[in-house]
């Protein structure tokens, strides 16, 4: 079973909490989590007007080492945190890390052109 860490969404419409979950993928996006990881209140409340997170973080490190890939905005959430470290695979600057753009050369660009014009035969 592919299981997935990603948002559910909950509340009303101007008022929205999301639930960090881990869930099969193939299941709708409020579907029964196979685990509650964590509750974001994205929108600020109370006198302190920030935004709150309240997480698990060993269970969220549990589910990353059994193979749960998050979401590109669960991934975010958890590079915010400190959670997931640069040498992630899921971290969003890890595949800038590993992969470096090599320039190919092809023979063509080296040999030197010997007609200006171009033809094409069909």
């Amino acid at each position: 079973m592919p299981v997935r860490m990603r948002f559910s969404l909950h509340g009303h419409r101007k008022n929205r909490i999301f639930h960090l979950v881990a869930v099969d993928q193939r299941a709708r996006r409020d579907a029964k989590p196979t685990e509650l990881l964590g509750i974001y209140h994205r929108y600020p409340t109370g006198e302190s007007q920030q935004k709150t997170i309240e997480w698990s973080v060993d269970r969220i490190r549990y589910w990353l080492s059994v193979g749960a890939i998050p979401t590109k905005a669960v991934s975010k959430l958890l590079e915010a945190g400190n959670i997931l470290k640069p040498t992630s695979p899921f971290h969003s600057k890890a595949s800038r890390l590993t992969s470096k753009s090599v320039p190919t050369s092809t023979p063509e660009q080296h040999a030197p052109s010997t007609s200006k014009s171009m033809t094409r035969n069909h």
